[in-house]
């Protein structure tokens, strides 16, 4: 075929079946909502609609996202969270969209981004999920991301974080799933799962979803020529904040919890225990041993519910144990602890 950008790709995919709903969920982006909503606007193919979710901001984010009238403004009247947030979205989007992107305020879609998601999308149809490739909006040579990994003991990441752009991937491959900040996902398979799992409130929810998905039978594209520039954490105080740290170390138990499988789940308990042992003591040698003791006490309080979603789970399960196992990264971490942050 014609390369990306041409007549015939653009014509190709103007067609019904690639009609995309492009989900923004903001809350208190006022900084970045403009440059983000006006990049959008230069895509060379035209998103189907946009639906931004505003989570009760009170900064002008709101007046802002006014200025754009082709922009569906849904308003909550409380932060509900980034799940809820986007399965408003998700219900709430066009039945004509046969795909849903997600994209963060603080991501700053580059004009191709969108065309070569969908160009994606025709070359491999056996593929449901598609990851952006993520570079850092202040230093676009530096890598933001290349997909989300999972590790064998629940530790959780950005492929390709904080490395230079030479250096990372340039052809297209499979990932576990994508970073929810810039990504593309079937939007019957978001139906047939139930969305995100809203108790999570933000932070793994999509590294959950890309597991749920996987489970189910859906793969996952890592798509280097659909970029996205992204400041990252850019609205909750950073990836080292309190509230960060909270939730996506409480979200990192309740998923593997969840979403491990079968035989699987009981060989890597002990490594996954460990896991959390050892973020306990680091982050307390760091100074956030508080916020850490409270995520795993609350981690541990929601276990009852989240067992039972792990039965309803399971039981749909389509992949094989040997399919989510190849694709669990099992190196040895190297890396400070931590877990992504979108």
């Amino acid at each position: 075929m014609e390369g990306i950008g041409s007549h015939e790709d653009k014509r190709r995919l103007s067609n019904s079946r690639s009609k995309v709903t492009v989900v923004i969920v903001n809350w208190n982006g006022k900084q970045f909502l403009e440059q983000c909503i006006t990049a959008l606007m230069a895509q060379t193919i035209q998103p189907h609609e946009i639906i931004l979710v505003d989570n009760a901001s009170t900064d002008e984010s709101v007046e802002i996202a006014r200025q754009f009238p082709f922009v569906r403004l849904i308003e909550q009247n409380d932060n509900s969270g980034f799940a809820r947030a986007n399965n408003l979205a998700i219900n709430a989007a066009s039945t004509e969209s046969k795909w849903i992107a997600l994209l963060n305020p603080d991501a700053f879609a580059e004009p191709r981004w969108l065309e070569a998601l969908l160009i994606a999308t025709e070359n491999n149809p056996a593929f449901d999920m598609f990851a952006s490739k993520l570079v850092n909006s202040s230093n676009p040579e530096i890598m933001d991301g290349a997909g989300d990994a999972y590790h064998i003991s629940g530790l959780v990441w950005r492929m390709w974080h904080g490395a230079s752009v030479t250096t990372a991937p340039e052809s297209e491959r499979e990932v576990f799933s994508p970073c929810a900040a810039a990504a593309l996902y079937r939007h019957s398979a978001l139906r047939e799962i139930g969305g995100f799992d809203e108790d999570y409130f933000c932070y793994v929810e999509d590294v959950d979803l890309g597991f749920r998905l996987r489970l189910a039978g859906y793969r996952c594209l890592y798509v280097p020529q659909s970029v996205a520039q992204h400041v990252g954490s850019g609205t909750t105080g950073g990836q080292h904040s309190d509230f960060s740290v909270y939730h996506g170390h409480r979200n990192l138990v309740w998923t593997f919890v969840k979403d491990m499988p079968g035989i699987l789940f009981w060989l890597l308990l002990p490594l996954h225990l460990a896991l959390n042992l050892v973020s306990i003591i680091w982050f307390a040698m760091h100074g956030q041993g508080s916020v850490l003791w409270r995520a795993k006490r609350d981690a541990i309080l929601g276990l009852p519910k989240m067992w039972c979603k792990r039965q309803l789970i399971q039981s749909a399960r389509v992949a094989s144990i040997a399919e989510i196992w190849q694709q669990l990264d099992k190196r040895i971490i190297k890396s400070k602890l931590g877990i992504k942050t979108k």
